[in-house]
């Protein structure tokens, strides 16, 4: 991660770590793939650390939710403007989840709930839309687009959507993707957050199988 961020910061190695982050996003999809072929469904809502502070204090399907709900929101409606991979192909009916949101407002037992609830067949199918979605933008996009700024009425449109929660845990992000250039929408969503909360998905496998 620290290579490609150094890399894509200058114009002759840009390419190269548009490479590094296409190779370490393929790393970390395998890492959900092998949850889906290594554990069984119950293991998905489970939550060991439940009163902890941190990434791992959340189940894994939750997790996965969080990590593409978010990229799909970033891509499709805070860089693209365009229709988000989760309403076009009409996944909060498909996976049977009671929210659109990325779900930073859900605590605790309301994450196990939440997970009990989703359709994992569906979730995958759609993590795997947003991924190659995000794939196609990020070889598309070029060393000079890294600098523009997300345009000011895009927060409003944002808003208009209701896919973060009013919630003072959540609320923030709006301004958090909306105040960043591209480069710094691709050291985040794209890679540092994905990190992040696979391992403390891996931290919750061991945790259960331990």
């Amino acid at each position: 991660n620290k290579t490609m961020q150094a890399q894509i910061k200058k114009k002759d190695t840009y390419k190269r770590g548009i490479d590094t982050l296409l190779t370490l996003r393929s790393q970390l999809i395998q890492t959900l793939v092998s949850f889906k072929e290594e554990l069984c469904r119950e293991d998905f809502n489970s939550i060991p650390f439940i009163n902890a502070d941190g990434y791992h204090s959340k189940t894994i399907a939750y997790s996965i939710w969080h990590i593409f709900r978010i990229e799909d929101i970033v891509v499709h409606t805070v860089i693209n403007e365009d229709e988000q991979v989760f309403f076009a192909g009409n996944y909060q009916e498909r996976i049977n989840s009671p929210i659109i949101t990325t779900g930073n407002e859900l605590m605790k037992q309301q994450i196990a709930d939440f997970s009990k609830q989703l359709n994992l067949e569906e979730l995958y199918l759609y993590i795997f839309e947003v991924w190659e979605s995000t794939e196609k933008m990020l070889e598309r996009l070029s060393y000079d687009e890294l600098k523009r700024k997300i345009p000011k009425e895009r927060k409003g449109y944002l808003e208009s959507l209701n896919v973060v929660n009013d919630n003072e845990k959540a609320i923030w992000l709006i301004d958090y993707w909306c105040n960043k250039d591209i480069c710094g929408l691709i050291q985040m969503p794209f890679s540092r957050h994905w990190i992040m909360h696979t391992e403390a998905c891996l931290r919750i496998k061991n945790k259960i199988h331990s």
